[in-house]
């Protein structure tokens, strides 16, 4: 097996970094951008049986949006891209032999269009109030989903497969944790499911049983997350500043941990998943839903 290149050396370098950030201040200055969002919600949540019943449609909303997502992503358009710049690129496995320097430069600016396309749809429900959030939060939910299985598609990965869809979930489940602990567990989870579909398990050897329970855990925490910060649209003249600033802020979260972790995924399955950094279980208290949920409450 030969050795990754010069620049595939450097993209595990950033990878890392990018998990394992040094630096508190980052940490602090995203809590910072989030903290508005959480605090307007959590006073709407306590209109009662409103907040319940936002959080559950939600939550079965974001279940039901994974299917779609896994079937929208312009596979045959992605590849026919590969091709067009000299890649012999047929099928997903084929992208594997690419240096990651050719699957950067094909991924370009995708962040940017849907940061931008976030923004837009979130100013125009925003000015909506109570109305707009039943429209945005699907429209955010659908979208940031097609964003990372385009992301995926890029880096060699089939998201019409159910242990995709379930890395998927995870990595949306990730950019929606609230702190630090649902975030490390999400990783963890995350590096733990990388590592695995590297080694090529079996559907049935990644606990089939489980995905649906685990998808609808995800869904449900990411649930509560995106109600609370999107009900702070309801705060009057306000609202479109707060649908479309939440959207783009939140894509741009989404979009970063897709690109990290489907770059990394790329890397293990070209060199084998011991490239993958990190063997951390999740923080003392469960798993990555479980400290998710425990932090909404």
């Amino acid at each position: 097996m030969s050795a990754p290149s010069a620049y595939e050396t450097r993209a595990l370098v950033q990878i890392r970094r990018w998990k394992s950030p040094s630096h508190p201040m980052w940490k602090r200055a995203l809590a910072a951008i989030g903290k508005p969002f959480d605090l307007a919600g959590n006073l709407v949540m306590k209109i009662p049986g409103l907040g319940f019943v936002i959080e559950k449609a939600t939550a079965g909303l974001v279940s039901l949006l994974a299917d779609g997502a896994s079937w929208s992503v312009r596979t045959t358009a992605i590849f026919e891209e590969f091709r067009g710049k000299g890649h012999p690129v047929q099928a997903h496995g084929d992208v594997h032999s690419l240096d990651l320097e050719a699957v950067d430069t094909s991924i370009g600016y995708l962040a940017a269009k849907y940061k931008g396309l976030a923004a837009a749809e979130g100013g125009v429900t925003g000015v909506l109030g109570f109305a707009g959030i039943a429209v945005d939060i699907p429209a955010l939910v659908a979208m940031n989903l097609r964003a990372i299985a385009e992301y995926a598609t890029y880096c060699g990965s089939d998201v019409t497969k159910q242990e995709e869809r379930l890395f998927l979930m995870n990595v949306l489940g990730l950019a929606s944790s609230a702190n630090s602990a649902a975030k490390g567990a999400a990783m963890a989870q995350l590096t733990k499911l990388a590592k695995e579909v590297a080694q090529k398990r079996t559907w049935k050897e990644l606990e089939r049983n489980a995905f649906v329970v685990v998808i609808k855990k995800i869904a449900q925490a990411m649930g509560v997350r995106l109600t609370k910060a999107k009900l702070a649209q309801l705060v009057p003249a306000v609202g479109a500043g707060v649908g479309a600033g939440y959207n783009s802020y939140y894509t741009a979260q989404v979009c970063d941990a897709a690109y990290h972790l489907y770059r990394e995924r790329f890397l293990a399955m070209k060199y084998g998943p011991d490239i993958i950094d990190g063997d951390s279980g999740p923080p003392e208290g469960g798993t990555s839903v479980e400290v998710e949920a425990d932090a909404q409450s």
